[in-house]
């Protein structure tokens, strides 16, 4: 869509010019209340300072593109994820298909149905994409599109499935957001404990660097979201109505920080509102655009295990955060985890699996006792001691298949660490060895 002088490239690498540069201010789409109506030619616009990061991704030039227009207006008319209308953008384009299905005189597409064509006219009929496109530049927002910089391309993988194009809000960029990012996603009706784990394991990743992905809906989404807001970290919500419609309302005040801290991500124009299949399609988005994703709670029948089963469609990672067996919140996960899925407890895990290779979570180890520390003969003769009673150094030494003469200079160790004591010439457990933490191991 663009020639190859449409770009400059500045001291960090990036475009400084054109519809897709993420990282300089200068080549953002002039304010349309005061600029004039075509940008500066490229030898007007500055090459600015370097500097460590963009404090906003530029709006695209999106009034002169006519395949940014079609796609816009595409948004409008096509359902999120209809894989017939996908291969029929992929054979014509985006304009030859606006055109075919914006005129009723021109050609449907290959092997649509009549009464398809005529909702999707119906539709189209109605479709304004300057006025879409001038309104999410005025929430301060833009519409990406494949191929732009901006354009995070594993959601390729969705092939015939893939969004027509993406409506954002928010300062950073999506595409590098998207490279180190998790989905958090599960029940809405969520139980304590699930809101507990999804705020710390959502925090836990912001505070390591990596983006929370989730759907924005009340129970574990908004607690994803809540709990990378709280660690200052990153996170994306992938809504499945208009980047302007807020839903559910009662999450107005928290969409409201993810603008201003994160991205809201949409398929759907402004305005748009939600439906039930609408919340299915959006699933695929989170599942592709995420490295892996965690399933904190669901019941057997839930949205968030499809998301999680197209994940392992796509190849990514897959895994839960078991509860209580006797819940019906978490038998959904427990299905998934007999299954494909992996069980993660914290962010460490998580990282673990989705990260690079090096990104080992710590050992798991329970308490060290200090018996663990004894030598493999002192071991050996300790547990030859009777429970109750004593016995002499002889027996004990039979016992253990250990020479009379080391057995006794084993139990002088023993008995200086806490683990025995003597009575006369015979030796008893003492009952406070297990308390002698701070003993120190003794020599073989």
């Amino acid at each position: 869509m663009n020639g190859p002088d449409d770009h400059k490239i500045d001291a960090w690498g990036f475009a400084t010019r054109g519809p897709h540069s993420a990282t300089d201010d200068t080549s953002r789409a002039p304010d349309p209340t005061t600029a004039p109506d075509h940008p500066p030619p490229a030898a007007a616009v500055p090459r600015p300072a370097p500097r460590p990061a963009p404090a906003r991704p530029p709006a695209p030039h999106q009034d002169h593109d006519p395949q940014r227009t079609a796609r816009a207006a595409l948004t409008r008319i096509l359902e999120p994820g209809d894989e017939t209308a996908g291969r029929w953008l992929r054979q014509m384009g985006p304009v030859a298909l606006w055109q075919a299905l914006s005129d009723d005189d021109a050609h449907p597409p290959p092997g649509a149905s009549p009464t398809k064509i005529a909702g999707l006219r119906l539709r189209a009929s109605r479709a304004r994409p300057e006025e879409d496109l001038a309104a999410v530049t005025a929430l301060g927002g833009r519409f990406i599109c494949p191929n732009d910089d901006e354009w995070p391309g594993q959601l390729d993988d969705l092939g015939d499935a893939r969004p027509i194009g993406l409506w954002v809000r928010g300062r950073t960029n999506l595409r590098m957001w998207a490279l180190r990012s998790v989905a958090v996603v599960g029940a809405r009706a969520c139980t304590e404990y699930g809101a507990h784990l999804a705020t710390a394991l959502s925090a836990g990743l912001a505070d390591r660097g990596w983006t929370v992905v989730s759907g924005a809906a009340y129970g574990v989404d908004g607690a994803a979201h809540r709990g990378a807001l709280a660690a200052d970290g990153a996170t994306v919500a992938v809504l499945a109505s208009g980047v302007d419609y807020i839903y559910p309302r009662g999450h107005t005040e928290l969409i409201g920080r993810i603008i201003e801290q994160g991205l809201v991500v949409a398929e759907l124009p402004p305005g748009d509102h939600p439906t039930r299949s609408r919340f299915i399609q959006r699933n695929r988005v989170i599942a592709a655009l995420t490295r892996g994703t965690v399933v904190v709670e669901a019941e057997l029948r839930s949205g968030s295990l499809v998301t999680a089963r197209r994940a392992t469609s796509l190849g990514r990672f897959t895994m839960g955060m078991p509860g209580p067996v006797t819940s019906g919140l978490s038998a959904g996960v427990h299905q998934l985890l007999r299954g494909e899925a992996t069980v993660v407890t914290d962010a460490d895990e998580v990282i673990e699996l989705v990260g690079a290779i090096g990104d080992l979570a710590p050992e798991r180890r329970g308490p060290t006792l200090v018996r663990d520390l004894l030598d493999p003969v002192a071991a050996r003769l300790w547990e030859a001691l009777p429970a109750r009673g004593s016995a002499d150094a002889g027996h004990l030494g039979r016992e253990a298949g250990i020479p009379r003469d080391v057995a006794h200079g084993k139990l002088l160790e023993l008995q200086s660490l806490g683990f025995v004591q003597r009575c006369g010439d015979r030796w008893e457990l003492t009952r406070r060895a297990e308390a002698t933490d701070g003993s120190r191991r003794g020599g073989t």
